[in-house]
């Protein structure tokens, strides 16, 4: 079982587009180190839609390698057509990948039916366990209830990556479903709650940058240890929503870069971070504890 604190890990880039090998180590052993409980490479936040199919492979395969067995890499496998979705996930199967994470097809608008028919072939073609993604703020493609509950009695789907930002949607998930899948929160300013709620654990774009906190949060939110919970949700709110303020990951990858962490680089159509965003970013990284040069204002 996978629960707890899972990082949407960005993909680091130098400022030419081209993939940085050398940080994206760094990174994983980063997250290793500050405890969290898994990760996700290829991601929506790790740029998926904008990497080649060879370097979406590469990615995974060298994540897989990194991590060493150490916590669980959940691959990012999802497309907007079966046939690419089977493709990436039979390669993160042959990676060594722990589980594949699938968000629902996107641009195409699929019926109800058709998400069935779709994620029911991919666990007909692949052995791996699979998550599946409901981000329709993103996909215009929202998963229902329902269909999860149907998708729920598939051996291969473990779990459901929620990101609605709703609670009541998420209760009725657990509702139809029961114990028979895992929920996982994808909205960061809601995952305490859900998590308080029953939920197992949160996929985090604000982990990539307070790995310690975000990993603490949850073991305290999925204990149910609210009031601790709760403290430290508190003063990660700012980044919750400043990292959400331009369009994911342009915020994440420019307060990455501040931190020295990463290089600048990000790929079109993603442009880098508009000037009138830094100061509120940089004053809830402050707020969260994290040191770059002065205070704004200063």
């Amino acid at each position: 079982m996978i629960t707890g604190c899972i990082v949407a890990l960005v993909t680091p880039m130098h400022p030419d587009g081209s993939i940085d090998w050398d940080n994206l180590g760094r990174l994983v052993d980063w997250h290793i180190d500050m405890g969290t409980n898994g990760i996700v490479p290829v991601g929506t936040t790790g740029e998926s839609a904008t990497v080649t199919v060879d370097e979406h492979c590469q990615l995974i395969e060298r994540v897989v390698s990194m991590v060493a067995g150490k916590i669980p890499v959940i691959a990012g496998t999802g497309g907007n057509a079966t046939a690419e979705a089977i493709a990436l996930t039979s390669a993160a199967r042959d990676a060594g990948a722990d589980a594949c994470l699938l968000v629902t097809p996107y641009y195409n608008k699929p019926t109800q039916e058709g998400l069935i028919q779709h994620y029911e072939a991919i666990a007909a073609s692949v052995n791996l366990p699979q998550i599946l993604y409901n981000v329709p703020g993103r996909t215009a493609c929202d998963m229902l209830p329902g269909t999860i509950a149907r998708l729920a009695d598939l051996a291969q789907v473990i779990g459901i990556k929620e990101a609605t930002g709703s609670l009541e949607r998420s209760q009725e998930i657990r509702s139809l479903c029961g114990d028979k899948i895992m929920i996982y929160s994808g909205d960061d300013a809601t995952a305490c709650d859900l998590m308080l709620q029953g939920a197992q654990g949160a996929i985090s774009v604000t982990a990539n940058l307070v790995p310690d906190k975000m990993a603490t949060m949850c073991a305290l939110a999925v204990s149910g240890d609210e009031v601790a919970a709760k403290s430290i949700d508190t003063e990660l709110q700012g980044l919750h929503s400043s990292l959400f303020q331009e369009t994911n990951p342009i915020p994440v990858k420019w307060a990455l870069a501040q931190m020295g962490r990463i290089e600048s680089g990000i790929r079109l159509p993603l442009t880098p971070l508009s000037d009138v965003c830094h100061h509120s970013l940089l004053k809830a990284m402050h707020q969260a504890g994290i040191e770059v040069g002065s205070q704004p204002g200063e």
